[in-house]
């Protein structure tokens, strides 16, 4: 199989830098050929001289000169959205991996399809906001869209080889870790601290996953992006809560067999197996050790105490702009409680009453969809003040 050349979207964030490793790791079959960041400069000039990457973009615009300056002579410098696109449309290039927190890698994704590159999606916007857009677009063009996500890419994995479509399934079975409060008393809950809800049992991650985790809402925005991916309705799509993190997700057949993907925590599984699908690549990554690990526990996501999971049935089955709706209302809910303006608990009570103030449309563009999301974060922001 040839070396697959790579535009990586994000690459100074957490996904990004372990795309970077498994780059570093396959060599004979990876090689990065495009780098976008939003504002860190430096990170990204240095990673262009790492990677020998010779076309790199920078969001923000105001630091084009800065960026110029590090980088060689020979490297072309893109700035902005439209250099985002130019970089998913670059010639020469296999797939695009898109890892850019926000709405920013909208554009690029549907541009990447249309060139006709692969599309590696690790931005939950992309499938959360436009995931009927996106597959639609991927179906049109014959391009594969693989996910990075460790849930959906186990479930991937699990789906490979079975060809029956929508009717094969019975359930896709989502795991979660269940956060720092998975045992806590309802009543407990309104009391957390920000200190509390950022101390992951599991993953180190930064600020808003961290507290996604904590509501749930991860695995809500988890259960919309597989809806899509996946083709299934919402009522095929369920969560199980599983401490160790092991069990990445599983898939249930409609002759009830259920396959399961495991590995160890490291998101370089996934991306590896991303980039090299449908092969598979040994490299220095930890095997599991079964006896180590000796048991494997599973318990009921309580959905009465953390309303997270259901309010995504609900935008996820609604469909339209509610996704779009539901994802901007919480990052809006998870800045005001990082700005302890807000009690936990409250994070669920601004999103379902800016669901239930939201007005509905279907959605069938992305303008319209990036609209639903700005007016929301400015009808989250009103709610905000009534709480």
């Amino acid at each position: 199989m040839k070396r697959k050349k790579v535009v990586l979207l994000g690459s100074t964030g957490s996904i990004g830098t372990s795309t970077l490793k498994v780059a570093g790791e396959i060599p004979e079959r990876m090689e990065i050929v495009g780098l976008a960041a939003a504002n860190s400069v430096q990170a990204l000039a240095q990673q262009a001289k790492e990677t020998g990457a010779k076309h790199v973009a920078i969001y923000n615009p105001e630091k084009e000169a800065e960026l110029r300056a590090l980088v060689d002579e020979d490297v072309q410098v893109y700035t902005g959205l439209d250099g985002l696109v130019k970089l998913a449309e670059l010639e020469g290039a296999d797939m695009v991996l898109v890892a850019i927190v926000g709405t920013a890698g909208l554009h690029p994704a549907l541009a990447a399809i249309e060139a006709g590159k692969e599309l590696a999606v690790a931005s939950k916007e992309i499938l959360v906001m436009a995931g009927e857009l996106v597959m639609a677009a991927a179906e049109r063009k014959g391009v594969k869209v693989l996910p990075v996500d460790s849930e959906h890419n186990a479930i991937f994995q699990c789906l490979e080889g079975h060809t029956g479509g929508e009717k094969e399934i019975s359930r896709l079975i989502l795991t979660a870790s269940g956060g720092p409060f998975r045992t806590w008393d309802a009543d407990k809950l309104v009391d957390v601290q920000l200190e509390q809800a950022l101390k992951h049992p599991t993953w180190e991650m930064g600020r808003k996953i961290t507290i996604d985790s904590a509501t749930l809402f991860n695995k809500g925005l988890e259960m919309i992006e597989a809806r899509w991916l996946f083709g299934v309705e919402m009522d095929k799509v369920d969560v199980i809560v599983h401490p160790q993190s092991i069990v990445h997700s599983m898939v249930e057949f409609s002759d009830s067999s259920v396959l399961a993907q495991l590995n160890t925590t490291d998101m370089c599984f996934p991306i590896q197996y991303a980039v090299t699908y449908p092969e598979r690549v040994g490299t220095g990554l930890k095997p599991l050790n079964f006896a180590e690990i000796g048991k494997l526990e599973f318990e009921a996501a309580r959905r009465d105490v953390f309303p997270a999971i259901d309010l995504a049935v609900r935008a996820g089955t609604k469909g339209g702009t509610l996704p779009a709706v539901y994802n901007a209302a919480n990052e809006v809910a998870v800045d005001a409680f990082i700005a302890k303006e807000i009690g936990f608990t409250d994070i669920w009570k601004l999103v379902e009453k800016v669901m239930d103030a939201h007005e509905w449309n279907p959605g069938k563009s992305l303008d319209e969809l990036i609209a639903a999301d700005a007016d929301t974060r400015v009808l989250a922001q009103r709610v905000l003040e009534s709480i």
